[in-house]
């Protein structure tokens, strides 16, 4: 086993814990676009294929960019909440010891 002759640096760890906290969002947000493009795109076709409104003014770009925005959203929004809680646990963790 070879030895690492660098020095880490005392910031090392807390660069890894964000990398961790990124990729574990973009994971989470990944699974919540999939599902809700699922989600979106059952009513949005199905609706466009039987309303008469619908069938009239929406057409295959206006029923794409209503599927993405709900993806998007959802990708945004879980991976906003999983970098925030992820970010209180270890502030909460560090800050918070009582003698």
């Amino acid at each position: 086993m070879t030895r690492n002759p660098t020095i880490a640096s005392p910031n090392e760890e807390r660069a890894s814990e964000s990398k961790n906290s990124v990729r574990e969002a973009v994971r989470e947000g990944f699974k919540t676009a999939a599902i809700a493009g699922a989600v979106a795109a059952v009513p949005t076709l199905i609706g466009c294929r039987t309303i008469p409104w619908a069938k009239a003014n929406l057409n295959y770009t206006a029923q794409a960019l209503i599927i993405s925005a709900a993806s998007i959203a959802g990708f945004f929004i879980t991976a906003d909440r999983t970098i925030l809680g992820n970010a209180r646990g270890n502030t909460i963790g560090k800050h918070d010891r009582s003698p």
